[in-house]
């Protein structure tokens, strides 16, 4: 619930203007809630008096907006939109613990449907090679010997299964990537989005990252698996290899010509 300091608040009338659910009014110059909101925080970034507070979250990780030291370069943040690749060969180097939180917030800041905050982060890197045991072992059981045999969406995973079966160094499914992430959310376009933000994180962290469909899918069939990761009845939307990459790029890669309409 929002509380507004009545000491501190100066009348300007800024929260209850820019109030999406329309719970902040005025009187006597003061602000005041007067019902529920969905708690988006917007009151309290906007309040130049610092006056408004919400409980039920972590007040102290609120920042003061700094002209001087908040500047984002538009042909940095394009340049880095441009050169970012999906990476498919990783170092086999751990990612520090800092790294991965700062990615965690990436995600966790990103904006979502009714300020829902559904969407739910595992980072799975100390406890890699059981999870890949209880993915393997999945596709062992559902995926017959004999390949005629094999249901038409399983086809794929059979053949990644085999192929590491002939060759263990060939790790197409995970692509020796030290960490897994799953976000799991009630809407797809929010665990999207928050995947989007974590990925520029990791760009500017010397990281890089492969959205893997594959693994969503099958990590998403797997109840066994989903019970381990403490995810029971949730959907995974998203799924991340993340790492320092083993390959490095000299520029860009071309696109097509813009599919756009200016009216």
């Amino acid at each position: 619930m929002v509380t507004i300091d009545e000491s501190k608040c100066i009348g300007c009338g800024k929260c209850a203007k820019d109030c999406i659910a329309q719970m902040i009014e005025m009187n006597h110059k003061r602000a005041r809630v007067s019902g529920e909101c969905i708690l988006c925080g917007h009151c309290v970034a906007i309040c130049p008096a610092d006056a408004v507070r919400i409980p039920e979250y972590d007040m102290d990780e609120v920042e003061p907006y700094n002209k001087e030291t908040f500047h984002l370069d538009p042909q940095t943040l394009l340049h880095t939109i441009k050169f970012r690749r999906s990476i498919r060969d990783y170092i086999q180097t751990p990612v520090e613990q800092e790294k991965l939180e700062q990615i965690l917030q990436a995600g966790r800041y990103t904006a979502t449907a009714k300020n829902n905050q559904d969407c739910h982060f595992l980072f799975i890197q100390k406890n890699l090679n059981q999870l890949k045991a209880m993915v393997w072992d999945y596709i062992d059981q559902a995926a017959p010997a004999k390949f005629r045999d094999i249901p038409r969406d399983m086809l794929p995973y059979a053949v990644f299964n085999r192929r590491r079966k002939t060759d263990p160094a060939d790790d197409y499914l995970f692509r020796n990537a030290p960490v897994v992430v799953f976000i799991t959310s009630d809407w797809k376009l929010d665990a999207g989005l928050a995947a989007q933000n974590m990925e520029l994180m990791a760009v500017s962290l010397g990281l890089g990252m492969l959205y893997n469909g594959y693994l969503a899918r099958i990590a998403d069939e797997n109840q066994a698996l989903k019970a381990w990761l403490g995810i029971e009845g949730k959907e995974i939307k998203a799924c991340m290899l993340l790492g320092y990459p083993n390959v490095t790029y000299a520029r860009t890669a071309p696109r097509k010509p813009a599919n756009v309409i200016w009216k």
